[in-house]
């Protein structure tokens, strides 16, 4: 990618847009390049801070004054008539694109922020499991998998043996979520493998769930942490894992 093309997409990105496939070439970009990784978060920065700080107001009366002067006058008087209704409705529209446009532009509202994090945990498990890396440290060991990402991180993430609950852990690896870097705990249930990607943070009580082309992925918060859960198991046997993790470990 040049730096043209990545600066068009990030802004798609940003907002929403990309398909799954270009979102997967993008982050593998973005993982690659700290340059190109900060003016992501940039973007998203001044999406959020207009999205919560800009005044709203309803476009003035004088602005459709404004862009009847701008049309060019018609010498015949049944012509200007004729005419009117027509280039009324283009000058509506074009202040419609432009409004368009500017939401756009400052964007971020479409899709909600779980949403977004449930796209980016999506999109990083299929890249992870493309090119099969999924576990940097390979081991069903807790306290292998715990020390190595904690010597990596700015913070200590939980991990727990749940063999006993049919929740083999296979290992961990470094990702990037959400802006910024994260664990990423590989557990296997049967044949299926499941990310549970973890860092600090705060949110809404309760659980979030979507479902996205035959994946399901879940998202909780426990002890200052959130955890977010991708795998194609069933979404009954995904909320299990979330349950016990919620519980320490221990089954609800």
């Amino acid at each position: 990618m040049n730096g043209e093309e990545v600066g068009r997409l990030l802004h798609a990105y940003v907002d929403g847009e990309l398909d799954p496939a270009k979102s997967l070439e993008l982050e593998a970009y973005l993982a690659g390049n700290p340059a190109a990784r900060e003016a992501c978060d940039r973007l998203r920065g001044i999406s959020g801070a207009i999205r919560e700080k800009a005044d709203y107001h309803a476009a003035p009366a004088p602005l459709a004054a404004r862009l009847r002067a701008s049309l060019p006058a018609v010498p015949d008087e049944i012509n200007r008539r004729a005419a009117w209704p027509g280039r009324l409705k283009l000058a509506a529209s074009f202040a419609a694109a432009i409004l368009v446009t500017w939401f756009a532009a400052i964007g971020y509202l479409r899709p909600d922020g779980d949403e977004r994090i449930a796209q980016e945990a999506l999109a990083s498990h299929l890249r992870a499991t493309l090119v099969n890396r999924l576990a940097e440290v390979a081991s069903s060991d807790q306290h292998t998998v715990k020390p190595w990402l904690s010597a990596r991180l700015t913070f200590s993430p939980p991990v727990m043996d749940l063999s006993a609950h049919g929740f083999e852990l296979v290992g961990g690896r470094l990702d990037y979520i959400a802006g910024r870097p994260v664990a990423a705990l590989v557990y296997k249930r049967r044949q299926h493998m499941i990310d549970v990607f973890v860092w600090p943070g705060q949110a809404a009580a309760g659980e979030r769930t979507f479902a996205r082309d035959g994946f399901n992925v879940t998202g909780f918060a426990r002890d200052g942490m959130l955890f977010w859960m991708v795998s194609d198991l069933n979404q009954n046997e995904l909320h299990d894992l979330s349950r016990l993790m919620a519980g320490n470990g221990r089954a609800p």
